[in-house]
This record gives C-alpha cells, structure tokens and sequence, in this order.
C-alpha cells in the first residue's frame, strides 16, 4: 500500500501510511431533498476564512457527491482557497434551486489529498470531462452541519 498526503485538521500535513488525521466533528447524511437539490447545480459557491479571518468565495464546477456526507472538490486553479484550507480546514458551499426554491448551505471540514486512490479516482474523472484541467488535488470535505438558507422565519436554521 502506498504512503498517502494529507493536510490534516491541525494544518499539519503528513505523509502517511493508514490515515490517521481525524475530524473531530460528526459527519451528517444529507436527506434526498437535499441530495436532488446538489444533483442540480452546475456551478458551486464556496466559502472559506483564512486562519486571519479574512474570506473568500471561489466557484467551482467539479465539486461531486461521493458519499451522503462526503464531497469532492477539485483543485484545478484554486491559489487562495487551498492556502486558505490549509490554515483553516473548513468550508461551506451554497446550494439554491429556483425554480424548487430550495437553498441550504452546507458546513464541512475538508483534507487535501495530492495521492493516493481517492486522489487518483478524482484525477481521472476530471480527466475523463475535461483533459486539460490539472486536477492538482483533492479537496474531500465531511459533512458536518446543513443549515436553511431560504428567506423567512426559519433562515439560518440549523437542518442538519
């Protein structure tokens, strides 16, 4: 079995034979509600805080459901937001359907995987959409909190 890089929860990165950096947080499962809403977003809102407090929000297209409380982001340009996640190993991503007029947002803590299986199966499925993309690294984020994010009374409640 090969050594395996990640950046771990603590901003450490190691390199590593069985995994051994641990989230702290509980994962949750997203519902089917929740699930169909992702399934129908091409274009991902993402946002981080460097370990300064400052933010930013990146888009990104090839962010997969791989599990119901595991996502896959892939690095294919991202400068600030990796540097960002290395500081501070959270992250959270706006899903809205208009015309279902469904929006949550979606908490998570994310590693950043450069080999590995994991790193290689989103390699290649990059690869197999989009040759050219670089798809430097994977960006896996556990679920840990969804929140409601459309307009009235219950915005900002905590779903998940």
């Amino acid at each position: 079995m090969g050594r395996e890089a990640y950046w771990c929860n603590n901003g450490t990165s190691k390199l590593l034979g069985p995994k051994i950096c641990e989230v702290n947080e509980k994962m949750v499962n997203l519902t089917p509600e929740m699930k169909e809403t992702f399934s129908k977003i091409k274009l991902f809102p993402v946002a981080i805080v460097s370990k300064n407090g400052i933010p930013n929000v990146t888009p990104i297209a090839f962010v997969v459901m791989v599990a119901d409380d595991t996502l896959w982001l892939a690095d294919n340009f991202m400068h600030k937001t990796i540097a960002n996640l290395k500081e501070n190993p959270h992250a959270a991503i706006y899903i809205y359907d208009p015309e279902a007029k469904r929006c949550f947002q979606i908490k998570g803590t994310v590693e950043i995987k450069t080999s590995g299986p994991d790193y290689e199966k989103m390699k290649k499925m990059v690869h197999e959409k989009k040759p050219e993309l670089p798809a430097k690294s994977l960006v896996e984020m556990k679920i840990t909190e969804v929140f409601e994010c459309n307009p009235g009374p219950h915005a900002g409640k905590k779903l998940l």
